[in-house]
């Protein structure tokens, strides 16, 4: 006897209309995806310093899609194909949908580990020329593009003179103390 007095027809177009519509949306997100990447961030030659962080998110617009795939899916396929009762099709429909989900959270954890993350060794930078990112007063602190382990990088940097350097002049990294860089002004 079920729980709820719905007629089987009616639930199982629930569970084919959830199903569908959530595959729809699943294929798509995963198209973006594989496009534009998993923050949909454009990757380029031209990094900054910030890293990524790789955590495990179970809970994730796509597991959830992966969800509702699942458990409609599996819910349509246990009425319509196998003709279970309306409560033990949603126990396996849910039970199918957890795995789905579960599953989809680990591969985009695992995809999300494959990212590439440089630790950046700027005491390679010293004695290395580049040019001021923004403006820098006496003794300031503001941004420098310098190459950093073969890759061009905006980092953060200290004017180590009494001079004025103005944007895009080029600097010449003197020194690094405590992870920040220290520039002076490239004489001509």
């Amino acid at each position: 006897m079920d729980l709820i007095k719905i007629s089987t027809d009616s639930v199982i177009q629930i569970y084919y209309y959830l199903a569908i519509f959530a595959t729809i949306v699943f294929v798509i997100k995963l198209i973006m995806f594989t496009i534009f990447g998993g923050d949909s961030e454009v990757a380029a030659d031209f990094n900054s310093e910030i890293d990524t962080d790789v955590s495990f998110n179970f809970i994730s617009i796509q597991s959830v899609l992966a969800f509702f795939m699942g458990f409609g899916w599996m819910g349509y396929g246990a009425l319509q194909q196998f003709e279970l009762t309306q409560l033990v099709s949603f126990v396996v429909a849910f039970f199918v949908g957890f795995i789905f989900m579960f599953v989809t959270a680990y591969l985009m954890f695992m995809v999300k580990k494959l990212e590439k993350t440089v630790k950046k060794d700027k005491t390679t930078a010293v004695g290395k020329i580049g040019k001021a990112y923004t403006s820098f007063e006496a003794k300031t602190q503001g941004q420098i593009e310098i190459d950093i382990n073969g890759q061009l990088t905006i980092a953060e940097a200290i004017n180590a003179t009494e001079e004025h350097i103005n944007s895009f002049e080029a600097i010449k990294v003197v020194k690094v103390l405590d992870d920040i860089l220290y520039i002076e002004k490239l004489e001509k």
